[in-house]
């Protein structure tokens, strides 16, 4: 046991950052108790898109197994990683839904992606790109991200509907299923008001319990499983490369890139100020933490899941005393063994996650109190990326909207010189992803 201790303490310097096994553990189960309710809502959102979710499941826990796993050990930070809400939202309502392509071609943009990610990370260029946009347009992408699965919960959970007259309308709250995501909703609303950490994680429990008892979710057949086979979504991305002849796809990965660029990075930076890991400024071993994020996607692209990202829900491990990769660690090891519980799959219903979404949507929307709004040239281009997205009901059409005005909004306010070259390249690369995406399919 003192072995054990003492490869701890020099692996991951729990001396040097004054901080303890004990409290790395707590930390480590109070991150993994905030985010735990990816493992079930992955597969509810990735099911939609028509993959199997037990294989989405075991995937899911895999990947983050791994992203933890590498953020333990390359970087030592307390911050763990899993598969992004943003990029299993895009993929399903963006890509599938929206554009038609089924969700063994979209594996394969993800896969693409994850390998141009990859090689970008090892070349620096990400860390380049994310400090050439603008700070209030990064804000922006968040809050419509946020925005967007707050809807996609509202409209899973039955509390908004179609309508031929107004295009949405508030969905019958005769419907017993559309009370229990109201009743979820309350209840992780007032767990979070009142500070609980895993709050959204045990308003899911509560919200799949009172399912059960009022009959409206059936009984699983048992509670105990082994994982789900990965055999349905594995290497399914490579599988499907030659169809990257359709331009339409590149388009897909470069979206894929671009949310995947700004998703861990704004996170990384916050969570190192909560922990006081900031040094002059900057986040020491960043291009690791980085490279471990990348490392992470890869292997997720293969297994069969969408993006990884690190998680805002390490704020509450951080929050309780994490303070190094040990805190990492301990969140891979409850992850795998959290996967001996794949049978609550069938428990947790759309009604169950809609509430979980909506709550995540809310924390994503308050990055918008930070836009300068009172400067229009900023507003413009922000505004219509955040409303852009719900109401096309694609990630990728609120991006654009932001890049191709954000230049010329700042040129029209006599500001050139903060335009820079980046910006300009993806001017132009949006100008080309909305031809391809809308243009060119019409024209063959």
């Amino acid at each position: 046991m003192q072995k054990i201790s003492s490869w701890l303490d020099h692996q991951f310097q729990l001396s040097t950052q004054q901080t303890s096994i004990r409290r790395e553990a707590v930390a480590g189960l109070t991150t993994f108790v905030s985010m735990a309710y990816i493992l079930f809502v992955n597969p509810s959102v990735l099911g939609t898109a028509g993959m199997n979710k037990g294989a989405v499941f075991t995937a899911t826990a895999l990947a983050s197994i791994i992203g933890c796993l590498l953020m333990a050990f390359l970087a030592n930070y307390p911050m763990a990683i899993a598969p992004g809400l943003a990029d299993n939202a895009f993929f399903t309502y963006s890509v599938v839904l929206s554009l038609g392509i089924p969700w063994q071609k979209a594996m394969t943009g993800v896969f693409v992606a994850s390998v141009l990610f990859t090689i970008l990370s090892f070349m620096k260029v990400r860390e380049i790109v994310i400090n050439a946009i603008p700070h209030d347009l990064k804000l922006a992408m968040a809050s419509g991200i946020g925005l967007f699965i707050a809807f996609v919960g509202l409209k899973e959970g039955g509390l908004v509907v179609a309508s031929k007259a107004s295009l949405v309308t508030l969905g019958s709250l005769a419907v017993p299923t559309t009370w229990l995501t109201i009743c979820g909703i309350f209840v992780i609303g007032i767990l979070m008001a009142r500070q609980v950490p895993g709050a959204i994680f045990y308003g899911m429990l509560s919200t799949m319990i009172i399912g059960l008892i009022t009959g409206l979710i059936k009984l699983p057949s048992r509670l105990i499983s082994v994982a789900p086979s990965l055999k349905p979504t594995f290497a399914v991305g490579i599988r499907y490369l030659p169809t990257m002849s359709d331009p339409q796809m590149w388009a897909v990965v470069l979206i894929f890139l671009l949310v995947a660029f700004f998703d861990t990075a704004g996170t990384l930076v916050g969570l190192a100020q909560q922990a006081g890991l900031m040094k002059n400024d900057q986040l020491p071993r960043i291009g690791q933490a980085l490279m471990a994020d990348s490392l992470s996607m890869l292997a997720g692209s293969v297994l069969g899941t969408t993006p990884t990202s690190c998680y805002v829900e390490s704020s509450a491990g951080i929050a309780v005393g994490g303070r190094t990769g040990l805190t990492s660690f301990v969140v891979a090891i409850l992850f795998a063994f959290s996967m001996l519980f794949s049978p609550l799959l069938t428990v947790v219903t759309d009604q169950v996650t809609a509430p979980a979404l909506i709550i995540v949507g809310v924390l994503m929307v308050s990055a918008m109190k930070d836009i300068h709004w009172d400067r229009f040239e900023v507003a413009l281009p922000c505004f219509l990326t955040i409303i852009g997205m719900p109401l096309t009901y694609n990630i990728s059409y609120g991006l654009a909207f932001g890049f191709l005005t954000s230049p010329l909004m700042l040129i029209a306010a006599g500001k050139r010189k903060e335009v820079n070259g980046v910006m300009w390249g993806l001017f132009i690369v949006f100008i080309i992803m909305l031809y391809i995406l809308n243009v060119l399919p019409t024209t063959k």
